[in-house]
């Protein structure tokens, strides 16, 4: 069984997380805990990006989490124990040796341990709650979507993913879903999911060193936005040829381009207000300079 450190306290907190599936990679989980917000309250799973900064993206979240009583929960997947792409965007899924690794065993199911857990302590007792990724927490959080066939989500943000895994069982993973044992009834749940795709329409720099930039990746488009717009069209494309029902969207940003503090903004503003802020709102930062 998974074990965590439990009971977040009030305030920010960094508890230590072991999934009984990889007892050799322990794993911190990143709170914050508003001293109102009560077992039935919301709570929102952040997924940080390639830096695994949990503890920033956590941060990002913290006034929307005092304007909305939100439990923050920040699973953060260390570099020591979850190097590379293959150990976190790519979720173990496929060994060094090419095979699928056991599907319990992907990392894509420990968000879901942790809220079992955190449901166990008492601390929350909600059966459904919202995800939020970006950059690579976005390619994360598309890929659990995609592999997982049951989620503790009522709700899931891909921000600002490098590139996708696309809805086809006809392309390898993690191009495709190819490869893995996935049939066809896990593509349609997929496509049936509503996934919304969250794009800052700044986010078109060509040479980050950052971007995926595999011929996989490029022939979805050459920024991120772009390859956004690629996957939506794609997807809705292969439920149409297959008489399936599509319910994924895409969301823009306007003016904000590769910025988990301002996306995180911006979804919180989305989820909890039903607006997008203007970009003086989710860059204050930026105002203060000017």
């Amino acid at each position: 069984m998974s074990t965590l450190t439990l009971d977040p306290p009030q305030g920010r907190s960094t508890l230590h997380f072991l999934d009984a599936r990889h007892p050799q990679r322990p794993l911190e989980v990143n709170f914050y805990r508003p001293a109102r917000h009560r077992p039935d309250d919301e709570v929102v799973v952040v997924q940080h990006g390639m830096l695994r900064n949990g503890d920033d993206y956590r941060d990002f979240w913290i006034e929307a989490a005092e304007t909305h009583n939100l439990l923050i929960v920040a699973p953060t997947f260390g570099n020591a124990h979850f190097p590379k792409a293959e150990g976190y965007n790519n979720g173990l899924v496929v060994g060094e040796d090419g095979t699928p690794a056991a599907q319990d065993d992907w990392l894509y199911a420990v968000p879901a341990r942790v809220l079992a857990a955190l449901r166990q302590a008492g601390v929350t007792t909600r059966d459904k709650v919202r995800l939020f990724g970006h950059s690579a927490g976005g390619q994360f959080v598309h890929r659990l979507l995609a592999t997982q066939s049951e989620t503790p989500f009522e709700t899931a943000f891909a921000a600002n993913s490098g590139w996708y895994t696309l809805p086809t069982l006809e392309r390898r993973f993690p191009e495709g879903l190819g490869g893995l044992g996935l049939g066809e009834a896990d593509l349609a749940r997929w496509l049936a999911w509503p996934m919304v795709i969250f794009a800052g329409d700044r986010d078109i720099v060509t040479d980050d060193p950052n971007l995926p930039a595999q011929a996989e990746a490029l022939a979805q488009g050459p920024m991120r936005y772009a390859r956004a717009h690629f996957v939506l069209d794609f997807a809705k494309a292969e439920a149409a040829r297959r008489g399936l029902p599509c319910n994924w969207s895409l969301i823009t940003v306007p003016g904000i381009g590769h910025d988990g503090a301002a996306m995180s903004r911006a979804a919180a503003a989305c989820w909890f207000e039903g607006r997008i802020p203007s970009i003086e709102e989710l860059k204050p930062e930026a105002t203060a300079v000017a």
